[in-house]
């Protein structure tokens, strides 16, 4: 289970420093508290951190009910694929919006696996 948490923890590391570059660009793009807009680049690195939370809050439930209901060794998978697509999410969006699919597309099968892969080993226990 320390590998389940060990994930987990470096999603939270990959979301503060998606926060932190979000922070420290601001000045840089001339995008002053509390403004969300007024730059196109700047606002991507800004939409990076506000989905990667938005997925956040699949992952990490998601991430220990997989590991608890069904497997803390098959739950890396899965993990491991959610890291690896949020990092390339970030590069493609902030590159280019209209490349971020293979990312988003990681992200959102990783969170998709960890659900029904939660869902079908607390369904098993159920019933037995």
């Amino acid at each position: 289970m320390n590998t389940v948490y060990l994930v987990i923890l470096l999603a939270l590391v990959q979301f503060i420093y998606f926060t932190f570059r979000t922070a420290m660009t601001r000045e840089k793009y001339d995008v002053q508290a509390p403004k969300t807009v007024g730059n196109e680049t700047w606002e991507r690195i800004f939409r990076v951190q506000q989905n990667t939370l938005e997925q956040m809050v699949v992952f990490i439930p998601g991430m220990l009910a997989f590991a608890h209901f069904l497997s803390p060794q098959w739950a890396l998978l899965p993990g491991v694929l959610y890291l690896t697509g949020r990092q390339l999410y970030s590069y493609q969006y902030v590159s280019d919006p209209k490349k971020r699919g293979p990312g988003m597309g990681l992200t959102f099968l990783s969170n998709i696996a960890l659900v029904l892969g939660a869902i079908v080993g607390l369904v098993m226990r159920m019933g037995s």
